[in-house]
């Protein structure tokens, strides 16, 4: 069960990379922004965004799960209370689902409003 995981956390970490490589290619060829270190920041603005919104959204996700899991497990022991597990739930769901939006917001500004290339 844990090697099945691990192969598919690789698979999944090997897509992304992947997939901001290819955008960084893609970019024209009079594009590149070169920072103070020499290197294109479009460059490593891809590959930042590569692990932001991933991470940004695998975590959440597996955390609301968790919640849900546990919240259903309670219910089925105590239904008495369920009511309440509920409402608890969903502002934690919330809450949890915030990050991933926080995620989204901060790729979004550095796609379109980044304040490191000129």
């Amino acid at each position: 069960m844990k090697s099945g995981r691990r192969m598919l956390m690789g698979l999944a970490s090997l897509v992304f990379l992947l997939s901001g490589n290819t955008l960084v290619w893609a970019a024209e060829e009079g594009a590149s922004h070169n920072n103070a270190l020499g290197g294109s920041t479009l460059a490593v603005l891809i590959i930042a965004l590569a692990f932001c919104v991933p991470v940004g959204t695998i975590f959440p996700a597996l955390g609301q799960t968790k919640a849900i899991k546990a919240a259903c497990d309670g219910m089925a022991r105590n239904p008495a209370v369920a009511g309440k597990l509920m409402t608890t739930m969903i502002l934690g769901l919330a809450m949890l689902e915030a990050l991933a939006i926080y995620a989204l917001v901060v790729a979004l500004v550095l796609i379109f409003a980044n304040p490191f290339i000129k």
